[in-house]
């Protein structure tokens, strides 16, 4: 029965326990983004011939250049991802979509799989199982548009996976074939293609379209330039005075507000800014088991209630349509705000001043908004797109405002950013959106890159490697042990000592057994990524230290490729004469802040001990809070306030918390 435990294991529950690519299966997913792909690069003309190749494919089907390089930078960020098919099956540089082809490509999974930390659920067995689970009879036509380009082209639909120039010129066919549909005639004008780059980005549907629509005149308005995955340089020059074609603009909005209004639960409230494409597909606040149990969120009033701190970034690790089958069912968890892949379109499930089931830390789900972006971490090629990205950005800025949470990375974390509650729930936390994550850029679009803060004694380094350069070697994507493809990476490993052949250093937390780190996907244990701050506990040569769970760990980080930079704030540090101090998953009062019917949750260590003389980067001060919601019945919930107050510190790869009583508080460097 629901509240009969200290605190309720079953609302720290997710999705997919994000672990392997057998996960990824069992749970009825689009598993072959994770199946064996050419090498980077594989098919890829050499160096220019891909710039040549828009230019030529706009000629040849009377497109505007800019308007077919301004669709495949939203679609790909012109990458090929070495011939992998996307979350939703899509195709190289204009992400050209052939959903069942790419299930076809499935490995099989053993049956006995799952995942030994705690997804019970069994895999599928075969690519065929997944197909009949995945895919519906009739496919949404946004899942099949190669079919439609080789049919327009003439090339094979095997040319159009593989070869980026082929590709490209299957997207030219569609924007044309879709300028024509529209009734509209072929013209130089980019602004004349507005309606049918909407019909591009999310075919027959009015909301996604025109929020893709309206990204891609904002990418052409400001130009791009970029080094592709494959070492193709192109570039889209700027057009500040673009606009779009006032009467097809004016005609897709009316099209996106008459479906919005007949979308399944389109009475419920959306909390959204009017620049995305936004959708209520509400979770169920519903009773079963004979009334004796409930799901899948709890009512709340916050921030009335309980201040909404952190925002939570999580892959879906499945596709849009599995996602929102999940959301339905009562009996699963819960999560704010999902994000299509292909074209940024947002659905709402759970109101924000309520409190779903997302983060598995009741702390942090009593104070956060959790948000789903559909891939996979596991897959490198599965791409969070750009639509996806700029979309997310945009609901993340808005939302920041309205509840007042600072844009870092203290406070906007990765679910692998997420504290275990206490030592036993450490080693099954979540790690997604994982290590391809490109926060980076994520963050630039929110406005706050990362950039250096201060000189070389400001106390601080910012993790900041180059995200295309920065390639560290995964394993476990597809098989436990095998090598990854290689890709991109927000995060850069850490040592024992200022050496590449130095071990890695060691998170006796996720690996109470005292095994070895590992370069498993999955395994977080000497990982920083990307916007985290550190202190500066030692320097070497090209080598930088910095306090970690503890201890001092090393980073590779050469004046010539610098991995992070210099920055300045707030460090935690013990309290004078204390020679260490405990740090906690979660900032729960103190034992007399209860009343009488509302059991004392025990405030337990983690199994990390802070040292003297040991910094840590301080993320914030929070007030100790217990949100008591036991039942169905919202007269019954509490929420218990101590007069204990704690600092939210970056512990190591996930953040932490320490009592103010513990610590002394002071800039960094001093």
């Amino acid at each position: 029965m629901r509240g009969s435990a200290p605190e309720d294991a079953s609302r720290t529950r997710h999705p997919a326990l994000r672990r392997s690519a057998t996960a990824v299966a069992a749970a009825a997913l689009l598993v072959p983004l994770v199946a064996a792909a050419p090498s980077a690069g594989a098919g890829e003309p050499p160096s220019g011939t891909l710039q040549r190749a828009f230019g030529e494919a706009a000629a040849r089907y009377h497109v505007p250049r800019s308007v077919l390089l301004g669709v495949s930078f939203l679609e790909s960020r012109w990458d090929s991802h070495g011939g992998a098919p996307s979350v939703s099956g899509g195709y190289g540089p204009m992400h050209l979509t052939d959903a069942r082809a790419a299930v076809a490509r499935a490995p099989e999974f053993s049956a006995d799989g799952g995942d030994a930390r705690g997804d019970t659920r069994r895999p599928l067995r075969t690519a065929s199982q997944v197909r009949r689970a995945v895919l519906p009879a009739e496919l949404p036509a946004r899942l099949r548009t190669l079919p439609t380009a080789a049919k327009l082209t003439g090339l094979s639909a095997a040319k159009l996976r593989s070869d980026p120039a082929a590709n490209v010129s299957g997207g030219a066919a569609l924007l044309a074939a879709a300028q024509r549909a529209l009734g509209l005639p072929t013209s130089g004008d980019p602004a004349k293609w507005y309606a049918a780059v909407a019909r591009y980005g999310s075919a027959g549907d009015p909301r996604g379209g025109a929020a893709f629509a309206r990204d891609v005149f904002e990418v052409m308005r400001q130009g791009q330039r970029r080094t592709t995955d494959a070492g193709q340089r192109v570039a889209l020059a700027a057009a500040p005075r673009l606009t779009a074609d006032a009467t097809q603009e004016k005609r897709l909005g009316r099209a996106a507000t008459a479906q919005r209004a007949s979308a399944p639960g389109a009475g419920g409230a959306l909390e959204c800014p009017w620049s995305v494409a936004c959708e209520s597909w509400p979770a169920p606040y519903e009773q079963y088991d004979n009334g004796t149990n409930y799901g899948n969120h709890d009512l709340a009033d916050r921030p009335k209630d309980q201040r909404i701190d952190s925002i939570v970034i999580h892959d879906t690790e499945g596709s849009w349509e599995t996602t929102l089958r999940l959301i339905k069912d009562p009996k699963y968890v819960s999560w704010h705000y999902t994000i299509r892949s292909a074209d940024g379109l947002i659905a709402q499930h759970v109101p924000t001043k309520d409190v779903a089931w997302h983060a598995g830390n009741w702390y942090v789900n009593s104070h956060s908004i959790g948000i789903e972006h559909e891939g996979f971490l596991a897959a490198p090629d599965a791409w969070y797109t750009e639509a996806m990205y700029r979309t997310s950005a945009r609901l993340v800025k808005y939302l920041a405002k309205e509840y007042d949470i600072p844009l870092d990375r203290q406070h906007i974390l990765g679910h692998d950013n997420v504290p275990g509650t206490i030592p036993s729930t450490i080693p099954g936390m979540h790690t997604d959106p994982g290590p391809y994550w490109d926060w980076a850029h994520y963050f630039t679009l929110l406005g706050k890159p990362f950039t250096r803060t201060a000189g070389a004694h400001g106390g601080l380094v910012t993790i900041r490697p180059s995200y295309g350069r920065n390639r560290p070697v995964y394993t476990g994507c597809e098989k436990a042990g095998q090598p990854c493809v290689p890709h991109g990476s927000t995060a850069v490993r850490l040592h024992t000592a200022p050496s590449e052949a130095a071990p890695l250093i060691q998170d006796i937390g996720l690996h109470p057994d005292g095994s070895a780190t590992t370069t498993g996907v999955n395994d977080t244990a000497a990982r920083a990524t990307t916007g985290q701050r550190f202190a500066v506990a030692g320097r070497s040569g090209d080598w930088t230290a910095i306090w970690y769970l503890g201890q001092q760990a090393w980073f590779h980080n050469p004046r010539s490729n610098p991995t992070a930079v210099n920055a300045k704030g707030l460090v935690a540090t013990p309290k004078a004469g204390r020679a260490e101090i405990p740090v906690y998953g979660r900032a729960y009062p103190e034992k007399e802040a209860y009343p009488a019917q509302v059991p004392v949750q025990a405030v337990t260590p983690l199994p990390y001990t802070l040292l003297a003389g040991q910094e840590y980067a301080v993320g914030g001060r929070v007030r100790s809070e217990y949100f008591y919601s036991p039942t169905f019945d919202i007269t019954k919930h509490v929420v218990v306030r101590g007069k204990d107050v704690y600092y939210e510190i970056q512990l190591g790869h996930r953040v932490g918390y320490v009592r103010a009583a513990d610590v002394d508080v002071r800039s960094s460097g001093s």
